[in-house]
């Protein structure tokens, strides 16, 4: 049973919502290793140490300082740091309902799931009704520990998600980057370069928005030769293979083969590798479907 690390309510208006929050993200810390003396393999431990006097220092003695100049500082105490710490008021309070579609991808952050007491599951269960029905997200903030957070309250299957978003002001803009224009024309030599390894209908696309109507492998071209000669045909017929094609592709599939799932992963297993050492360039699906021409 996962442990919740916030409780509180969500509001609106007149409306309270008790909740629970829970994490709805694992993170993977990968390994961890310890640093360690190699003669003995002992611990090693951070001193804190004063660089005036070179002597360790207890915790007691330790106090924040900021430093407004190379070498100076100013004493920041406890009872200070309380009074800039926002309220923790136990609250996700929903500031604004807004169409999901007007959120920039960019400000979500990290999500949370929100699980109701039992006492506000009916609200609970209406809120999430309503936000799915009309496609709106609840803009709140909310203070978690000892910051606030700008947070988006929206549906997510049977549950509600609260997602922590960034204020606008921390997007780091792409304004000083090295990006080429949307309209800029690229070299048709350029674009079949860029196709390679690429799939092909997405290089399609992007060759026609250049202006440019040819395909970029002869592979592609007895792709449309085959389709073409299935449309005008209505039954599927065989297409010769062109010079320096296997002969064993040229076989004709038994009847049934594309029915069963086992006949595909033998067609799979036999021709897949043959057709893949001819078209590299090319993803296992397209590899799959001309190997099911071919045969």
């Amino acid at each position: 049973m996962p442990h919740a690390i916030w409780n509180g309510s969500i509001t609106f208006g007149l409306v309270t919502i008790p909740v629970k929050l829970f994490t709805a993200v694992r993170e993977n810390e990968g390994i961890q290793f310890h640093l360690l003396h190699d003669k003995d393999q002992a611990r090693i431990h951070n001193v804190r140490q004063c660089e005036v006097d070179g002597k360790e220092v207890p915790w007691n003695d330790v106090v924040r300082g900021f430093e407004y100049e190379k070498g100076q500082y100013i004493v920041v105490t406890d009872d200070e740091l309380k009074k800039y710490r926002p309220e923790a008021t136990q609250t996700i309070e929903i500031a604004q309902f807004v169409d999901e579609t007007e959120i920039d991808p960019m400000l979500y952050d990290k999500p949370y799931w929100l699980e109701p007491e039992k006492k506000g599951r009916h609200a609970y269960a209406l809120l999430r009704a309503a936000l799915r029905k009309s496609g709106k997200v609840g803009i709140a903030k909310v203070v978690l520990r000892t910051r606030e957070y700008l947070c988006a309250v929206k549906p997510h299957g049977d549950a509600l998600v609260l997602g922590m978003m960034h204020f606008a002001d921390e997007i780091v803009s792409p304004k000083d980057l090295e990006l080429p224009p949307a309209k800029e024309k690229t070299p048709e030599s350029e674009m079949k370069a860029g196709r390679v390894g690429v799939p092909r209908h997405v290089s399609r696309g992007a060759a026609e928005d250049a202006g440019g109507a040819r395909r970029g492998s002869a592979c592609a071209e007895g792709e449309e030769a085959r389709q073409a000669g299935f449309q005008r045909g209505g039954s599927r017929r065989s297409v010769e293979a062109k010079p320096g094609r296997e002969q064993g592709a040229e076989q004709s599939a038994p009847q049934g083969a594309r029915e069963s799932p086992s006949a595909e992963a033998r067609v799979v297993r036999i021709f897949a590798p043959r057709v893949a050492n001819r078209f590299r360039d090319m993803r296992a699906d397209h590899v799959f479907a001309l190997t099911c021409h071919a045969i």
